[in-house]
């Protein structure tokens, strides 16, 4: 790709312009985990049929994403007619208009109408993430992409990180007190509102534009490359096993063998969840960034996982500060095991979260609690490295890869639904044998599948 415009400063600008946006679609999607046990109870629904706000946000990335694969298979890729800027401010103005629909959804205490709110909400996201991920990754060398992707969603896990919280406080504290589902109201017309505004922003900032002069091409030309096809199942498990887990976590805290929470109290406990992944993905940043020296690039993450520790500490007490030190020395020693290389840092935290997820599944008390609370550390960096893998050497078929890529969201509305239909027949202690599978097929990608086909390996050399 090439840009129109080489100045550094404009990349660097365009990357801070875009981390807010990182941020806010991490805050609206785990605010989900948040509406699963409000709206349960609300419609005084089971767990399957609670799972459905998942399955419709996520349904939408995969029609979302498949309309526009079909779109460029006929037309050409849409993204490289108007423009990565004219396409996430697309994003941002359905993303309002999802998140204002839940105004009436509340007014009319309709499920339904939530599900199909999500659903309008999920479209726009789509649009934000084929547009927003692939850009990231564009802005500077192929080498260094996944770092800058990790470092984008590190800001992405900010907001992940702060959602619970927020969304915990608002729904089951502060509107504790409203009749039926109008606790959701004001805040997502707050949403709405900064979506809107959001969208004004970025029209006003100027931002590089990229172009690729063979991109308008037809056809299905990604799906010839292994390491995507591979890739799309790998982002299905990932986001499925993520989504699955985040999804459960107030209903396993709250189980009296594990910790016995409410869901104001555990609400707290899963930002720490999502906060591993925002601690996760600034380690990552700095792991995979082309930094030569490596003793400055260890102090630097050994500074971020101090500082890590000391904002636990304050926040919750230095006692479970010390019990999740334990987990980031575990994370900082994965890293290094990881050697800098995205396959193989893959490969690495793929294969701690399966042997955590066991630990959590046949354990009771702390250990189980914990375990599971740090797979979001180790979750953190996979999505970028995923990502970055499964587009590496796609050229012009890059936004149609992404949009392949993002229709594997999906995974995050069919996982859980099917550990809502376990935790119904056999428990929610049970029901977490689901992911289990996710990081069995992760393993697999960060082993092997994401090498290219040997015939583009020599395309690539050629190059």
């Amino acid at each position: 790709m090439n840009p129109k415009g080489n100045s550094q400063n404009r990349y660097t600008s365009a990357f801070i312009s875009l981390t807010f946006l990182f941020f806010m679609w991490g805050f609206m999607t785990v605010l989900n985990d948040i509406l699963v046990p409000y709206l349960k109870g609300a419609f005084d629904l089971n767990y399957a049929r609670a799972t459905l706000i998942q399955f419709a946000f996520f349904t939408a990335y995969f029609v979302g994403s498949l309309i526009y694969f079909i779109v460029s298979f006929i037309y050409g890729d849409p993204i490289n007619k108007i423009g990565y800027k004219k396409g996430i401010i697309l994003g941002l103005i359905i993303s309002a208009t999802g998140a204002l629909l839940f105004y009436p959804a509340a007014q009319f205490h309709l499920y339904g109408f939530f599900l199909s709110a999500l659903f309008v909400l999920g479209l726009g996201f789509t649009l934000l993430q084929i547009a927003a991920n692939p850009y990231v990754a564009i802005l500077g060398p192929e080498q260094s992409a996944s770092s800058r992707l990790n470092l984008a969603q590190g800001f992405n896990s900010l907001g992940t990180t702060i959602g619970p919280v927020i969304g915990g406080y608002l729904i089951f504290t502060f509107f504790k007190d409203a009749q039926g589902s109008d606790a959701v109201k004001i805040p997502y017309l707050v949403f709405s509102a900064l979506f809107l505004l959001m969208a004004v922003y970025i029209f006003m900032t100027p931002l590089p534009r990229f172009t690729n002069p063979g991109d308008e091409k037809i056809g299905f030309g990604a799906l010839k490359y292994r390491q995507l096809i591979l890739g799309m199942g790998a982002i299905f498990f990932y986001v499925g096993g993520e989504v699955s887990i985040g999804s459960m976590m107030i209903s396993y805290l709250g189980l009296p063998e594990i910790g016995g929470l409410t869901a104001a109290e555990a609400s707290r406990y899963v930002a720490f969840y999502w906060g591993g992944q925002m601690i996760g993905r600034f380690l990552g940043a700095v792991s995979l960034s082309d930094i030569k020296n490596k003793n400055r690039k260890y102090l630097y993450m050994l500074l971020i996982a101090a500082a890590s520790f000391v904002a636990i500490g304050l926040l919750d007490g230095f006692d479970t500060a010390l019990i999740y030190g334990m987990f980031l020395l575990l994370n900082l020693f994965a890293f290094m095991a990881g050697k800098s290389l995205p396959h193989r840092t893959l490969l690495v935290f793929a294969s701690v979260n399966l042997v955590l997820l066991l630990v959590g599944l046949t354990n009771r008390g702390g250990v189980a609690f914990w375990s599971i609370i740090a797979m979001g550390l180790f979750n953190s960096i996979m999505w970028s490295i995923i990502f970055t893998l499964a587009i590496a050497g796609l050229g012009k078929y890059t936004s149609q890869g992404s949009s392949l890529l993002v229709m594997m969201i999906l995974g995050g509305a069919i996982l859980p639904f099917i550990m809502g239909l376990a935790a119904d027949a056999y428990g929610v202690h049970l029901s977490f044998i689901v992911p289990l599978f996710s990081y069995l097929y992760l393993v697999f990608y960060g082993a092997n599948g994401y090498k290219p086909f040997k015939r583009h390996l020599k395309q690539q050399s050629v190059s």
